[in-house]
């Protein structure tokens, strides 16, 4: 055991080190990824485009967060966490620094549609399952819903001040900011991150004492290893079940809210930086309600908790476009409310994924799922954008979001929780 190990191990596993590490990672993407919430309105009235013009460019972004997903984790187990990670940050930078010379639709596309779409599906939910599976037997599912609640606090510390820069200095500051912190992570991710609990002579944390010290590394391609563990996990019933929710759970979440929420109070007369301070708030919400979703996926059957979440955020939902009409009641109870719930399935999903497939081939199966999610986020950026467009209100938007997740409070239900050890997936 080299001397880091030996000085860690004693009383503090480094376990913890890596989870503050990909922490501080995925909120600055997570920050990054939101921004174009914030920058919605000025484009707007800076190019003339159209909001529906606008929203293809997200809808593009969060597809391509999605589907990057599985590949991620697949090439993530074949050459390691963090070149594939550090990779995807410099693309990520380059992609938000280009776009500060941007003047047409197409070139907007481009940086934040594409790059910092495929970039951030690098650094998100697949990137947690990974390290969680890796370096966790033990406070799975809390550390899942620590590095889940990331994406609430990444709303939280970067949209208020974005959308104040943005008031004050114009959208091109805001893309410097942005960029500027992206390329500051990559290294301290470099330096910091270790790649498996054996490169410092451990275990994971909460393994056994004689359980093996190195487990094997995949060699396969990861293109081979992602599709694979698709066309396994697909003849089952219950990845069709998981992948269905996760859909209808990226639609109601970054997919609506996170993208048209500040324009949707725009709409009623309430401005940019109290718009993003009302998703700020639903974030600080979100980090205590994912965190505490995580132990109780430690403790309690995952699939009524999926019941519970998507119930509860459902009429939420139904109820937001009510919410503009009460002065105290009204939206901060909705924050209140949604935030609690806003990304809280993730670690009973995560959870029901790794028990049904197996912790091998949980990851990548998990990255088929987020492509789900987001597939459905992008649904719901360009659905939205379109009905806004057309109907001047996002009323009807906000209602089919709503049934959506009462739908699938009752699919989850469905989902097979196996009482018998699984049999884990064949990677390549």
């Amino acid at each position: 055991m080299n001397g880091l190990a030996r000085a860690v191990a004693p009383r503090f596993h480094y376990a913890w080190v890596v989870a503050a590490v990909v922490f501080f990672v995925l909120l600055s993407a997570a920050g990054t990824r939101a921004t174009p919430s914030v920058l919605m309105l000025p484009l707007e009235h800076a190019f003339g485009w159209s909001r529906a013009t606008i929203s293809l460019a997200i809808s593009v972004n969060l597809a391509l967060y999605g589907l990057t997903g599985p590949f991620a984790a697949a090439a993530m187990q074949r050459f390691g966490v963090r070149p594939t990670v550090v990779t995807a940050l410099l693309v990520l930078a380059s992609g938000v620094a280009l776009s500060s010379a941007m003047t047409q639709p197409w070139q907007f596309v481009a940086t934040w549609g594409l790059m910092v779409g495929s970039a951030t599906g690098v650094a998100a939910l697949t990137l947690s399952a990974t390290i969680v599976n890796r370096w966790f037997t033990k406070r799975r599912g809390l550390v899942m819903g620590m590095l889940t609640a990331s994406t609430a606090t990444g709303q939280m510390v970067f949209l208020p001040m974005l959308a104040s820069v943005v008031e004050h200095f114009g959208w091109r500051a805001v893309v410097a900011i942005v960029a500027s912190v992206v390329v500051v992570v990559a290294p301290v991710f470099w330096f910091l991150l270790k790649e498996r609990p054996s490169d410092l002579g451990l275990r994971p944390y909460g393994e056994p004492d004689d359980a093996p010290l190195a487990p094997p590394v995949a060699t396969g391609n990861p293109l081979v290893t992602a599709f694979s563990a698709l066309f396994s996990a697909a003849r089952t019933r219950d990845f069709w079940l998981l992948f269905a929710s996760f859909f209808i759970c990226g639609a109601s979440t970054n997919g609506y809210i996170g993208t048209h929420l500040i324009a949707m109070c725009a709409d009623y007369g309430i401005d940019e930086v109290r718009g993003a301070g009302l998703l700020a708030a639903m974030g600080i919400f979100d980090l205590f309600g994912t965190t505490l979703s995580g132990w109780l996926s430690d403790r309690f059957n995952s699939r009524y908790l999926l019941f519970w979440y998507y119930g509860l955020r459902g009429l939420s939902l139904i109820y937001l476009p009510y919410a503009f009409g009460f002065e105290f009641f009204g939206l901060p109870l909705f924050a209140v409310f949604y935030g609690l719930d806003w990304i809280a399935t993730v670690p009973p999903t995560v959870r029901l994924a790794t028990d049904r497939f197996g912790k091998a081939a949980a990851p990548v199966v998990f990255g088929w799922v987020v492509a789900g999610h987001q597939l459905g986020a992008a649904f719901a950026a360009l659905g939205g954008g379109y009905l806004r467009a057309s109907l001047g209100t996002y009323t009807v938007a906000s209602m089919i979001s709503g049934s959506l997740c009462l739908c699938a409070s009752v699919l989850v239900l469905r989902i097979n929780r196996p009482s018998t050890r699984p049999t884990e997936l064949a990677s390549a």
